[in-house]
């Protein structure tokens, strides 16, 4: 297993991605950290999966996600990786996109045995995580600098597949597109989120705006951001 591929220039839609590679269709899915649920709301739109429960456990997005209201094959349920509420073999796919690093490192293997305890024999996991490099981590590790937790969490995929619980299938590489039409916008979506207490000091502030600057034209800022997974299967 390896943490990056440098090499790898394709860019593609993690959700359409998915779709490709996993078999949906008439699937029970678990997705660990939801956040906005908006990939939540564009697969369950495919009317592919049978269901699909979503866990975020930020208690301010969390609520967000209840006020949109009735969304046929969702529900919404706050609550950690490290201890899901499903029953054992329950699951067909699980999916955690960007979310592992967001674990507490102690709780890590927890969550995996989790993942493990829940998934049917033979289910897929789907972990994806951003590759600690490319422009969009050279700005956002001025504030926010995620290089000890993210090797926490491949180290601990590692662990998992070296263990036995989980298998390794393959590993993906492939960079996706961020876009911000201006710093305001960069700073809504980046630095006043709810799951972290951003506190940027006015100079950081102003450093993080010129590294953000540098790469702004009058089309906004446009980043390819790698990112990485590792498909796991529970053993038959």
């Amino acid at each position: 297993m390896k943490i990056a591929d440098p090499a790898c220039t394709d860019v593609c839609n993690e959700v359409r991605l998915m779709q490709d590679e996993l078999p949906f269709d008439g699937a029970r899915v678990l997705e660990l950290g939801c956040g906005r649920a908006e990939k939540t709301r564009a697969l369950a739109a495919t009317g592919r999966p049978r269901e699909i429960l979503a866990l975020e456990v930020d208690a301010v997005q969390h609520a967000r996600n209840l006020e949109l209201g009735e969304l046929p094959g969702i529900r919404f349920h706050r609550g950690g990786a490290e201890a899901i509420p499903a029953a054992d073999g329950s699951v067909d796919i699980v999916l955690m996109l960007k979310s592992l690093h967001h674990v507490p490192v102690e709780l890590m293997d927890r969550a995996l045995a989790e993942i493990a305890r829940v998934l049917r024999p033979g289910g897929l996991a789907w972990i994806s995580e951003p590759v600690y490099a490319g422009d969009l981590n050279d700005v956002m590790r001025l504030f926010h600098d995620e290089k000890t937790v993210r090797e926490a969490a491949f180290a601990a995929v590692c662990r998992a597949v070296e263990g036995g619980s989980l298998r390794l299938v393959r590993q993906l590489f492939f960079n996706t597109r961020s876009h911000f039409d201006d710093f305001a916008q960069f700073d809504a979506r980046m630095i006043r989120v709810t799951h972290t207490d951003h506190r940027l000091s006015p100079e950081l502030y102003a450093e993080v705006q010129a590294r953000f600057a540098a790469q702004l034209t009058p089309a906004g800022a446009t980043f390819y951001p790698p990112q990485r997974v590792d498909l796991l299967q529970k053993p038959a």
